[in-house]
């Protein structure tokens, strides 16, 4: 009944406001501009070619995908710090092919114990600032690489870590598009000796091709390689960023950075046309990517066609309804009790669908849940390995906006994330700003997987990641695309949570914008090849000892395959 309600009012809608179109019943899929990778050993997906063939190096010597992901993460915090580094957050989702288990972890970091809004309240901040020492939260990210390497490593983290430690001190020449992200953070970068001093060359940010060194952050490596997470979280770099902070106005001690330890928890998922899909949970926006596939189900996408009319609307109202829940109860779930099981729940979301009406809905509104009781793209890498058995590390980690905070320890080499500009000074919500809190986080991995077929992905960049997933998990079950058809189809995102506003990609049929701007949606038609939609990595296997590969051709990166041991 909603479905046929539905197609019977957009069609008059369309009939009455463009007389001389007909509704697009789907376009033709994506030829690819990129060939999916095929290999029997492993591949390591990055939007970093040289971080990614770290971890191959890795890989020829004998590691697995989760001495691979630290390689190749280390070195992306060097070539891209623009997105990521150890000043940020880590999430990953590791699949044993072994046993056939999933495993999360959760390494956002808290914030300081003194940081509160009474804190800001006594400074004239009544607002969560954007940037800045305030919105400093704990680094989650070698405590992150600590706990993978603790749990499922083979190596050591000196050897993890060579390959960024031999880049930063030698140096290595920066890629096009993320040396024309860098150049939007030149203003920044130039307003402090410390972070002139490290991301500037000669009083400009790095252009295309030319070799980037950074000798303080190899320095800090070097603590990490030789003593673990206490080479970070105690001594000389801890002691750094806390001076960084008290210089600052701050609210970070030593004791803050001590007793930071990541989290491993089990992911959530729901199952889509017979696919089950995988995220992490709260404090992650993961839920609204499966929110919003269940919201997705209700409807025939697939009969309605790729990049049509009704797919794209549903798809868009979809997103609205999902996000609404997920700033309305999604938080930290040590401090206040978050809705999964309900807010997951497969009737509950055959009756949130009929909210799905004909026109843009441009208040939507979050589900009323009996018994329980908000948030402001920005800047992360995702990156993804597979090795020779069928092992895979689904791994995404950022600094949230572009280069984070602003503050950069003195002598360290990097920035520190300003990941606490997700809290909210409202009082009273699941997100709320408190003391040894983490905020609503926007970076999550992903993985998918049916019957012999597993696939680890990710989409970077803000809120666009949840809606994101949901299209590419659309595309590869609705339309049978490969992962790279997948990652290369046109998006729409919408990174506010109310109005009629939709940003969407150029490649999606004019004559579809067309008739969504009739049905109510405030279209804004974005170029190919921008950041606005994020940027995506793909591994897959299947059963058959083939392993696959995929890179979004949006950034600079590759998904690299493992060669053979053809000289042994």
């Amino acid at each position: 009944m909603i479905r046929r309600a539905f197609l019977l009012s957009v069609s008059l809608i369309l009939a009455g406001a463009l007389m001389a179109q007909e509704t697009t019943k789907g376009a033709p899929l994506p030829v690819p501009g990129r060939s999916v990778i095929a290999t029997r050993y492993g591949i390591v997906a990055a939007s970093q070619p040289q971080a990614a063939t770290a971890g191959i190096q890795i890989l020829e010597r004998g590691g697995n995908a989760v001495d691979a992901a630290i390689a190749t993460n280390a070195v992306m915090g060097l070539m891209e710090p623009t997105s990521n580094g150890i000043g940020g957050d880590l999430f990953a989702i590791v699949y044993i092919a072994k046993t056939g288990k999933l495993y999360g972890l959760n390494s956002s970091g808290w914030s300081p114990k003194a940081l509160t809004p009474e804190f800001l309240a006594a400074k004239g901040i009544t607002t969560m600032p954007e940037r800045g020492i305030h919105t400093v939260t704990v680094p989650g990210a070698v405590a992150g690489w600590a706990a993978l390497n603790n749990r499922f490593g083979t190596m050591p983290l000196a050897t993890l870590l060579a390959p960024a430690i031999y880049y930063a001190q030698n140096g290595v020449p920066i890629n096009q598009v993320t040396s024309g992200l860098w150049s939007h953070s030149l203003k920044m970068l130039s307003a402090t000796p410390s972070a002139a001093e490290t991301f500037l060359i000669d009083g400009h940010t790095p252009r295309f091709g030319e070799v980037f060194r950074n000798p303080n952050l190899a320095a800090s490596l070097r603590r990490v390689a030789e003593k673990g997470r206490d080479g970070y979280y105690k001594g000389a770099t801890a002691e750094a960023i806390v001076a960084a902070s008290r210089e600052l106005g701050g609210a970070m001690t030593l004791e803050d950075l001590a007793g930071f330890q990541p989290e491993w928890v089990t992911p959530i998922s729901t199952t889509y046309h017979g696919w089950t899909v995988y995220e992490l949970p709260p404090n992650t926006q993961g839920i609204a990517a499966l929110i919003m596939l269940n919201l997705m189900e209700q409807f025939p996408l697939a009969a309605d066609g790729f990049h049509s009319t009704q797919t794209m609307h549903t798809m868009i109202e979809a997103k609205k309804l999902a996000y609404a829940d997920m700033l309305r109860y999604i938080g930290d779930p040590r401090f206040s009790n978050i809705p999964v099981t309900a807010l997951l729940d497969k009737q509950h979301a055959a009756e949130r669908a009929k909210l799905i009406g004909p026109r843009a809905n441009c208040s939507p509104q979050p589900s009323v849940l009996p018994g329980v009781t908000d948030a402001k793209g920005k800047d992360t890498i995702y990156m993804t390995v597979i090795d020779k058995d069928g092992n895979i590390v689904s791994l995404i980690q950022s600094n949230y906006a572009g280069f984070g905070s602003g503050v950069v320890p003195k002598g360290m080499g990097f920035m520190l994330q300003n990941r606490g500009a997700l809290f909210t000074l409202q009082p009273g919500q699941p997100n709320t700003l408190a003391g040894h809190k983490r905020p609503l986080h926007t970076i999550i991995p992903a993985f998918m997987e049916k019957g012999d077929v597993h696939i680890g992905f990710g989409i970077m960049g803000g809120w666009n990641q949840a809606q994101a997933h949901a299209q590419f998990v659309s595309n590869i079950v609705d339309y049978g695309m490969t992962i790279q058809q997948a990652l290369e189809a046109g998006r729409f995102t919408k990174s506010t949570f109310d109005g009629c506003d939709v940003q969407i990609e150029q490649s999606i049929p004019e004559d579809v914008r067309n008739q969504l701007k009739a049905l109510g949606h405030d279209v804004h038609t974005v170029p190919l090849r921008t950041p606005v939609f994020g940027y995506g990595q793909a591994v897959m296997e299947d059963g058959t000892g083939v392993h696959f590969g995929a890179s979004d051709p949006r950034h600079d990166g590759e998904a690299i395959p493992q060669p053979g041991p053809v000289f042994e």
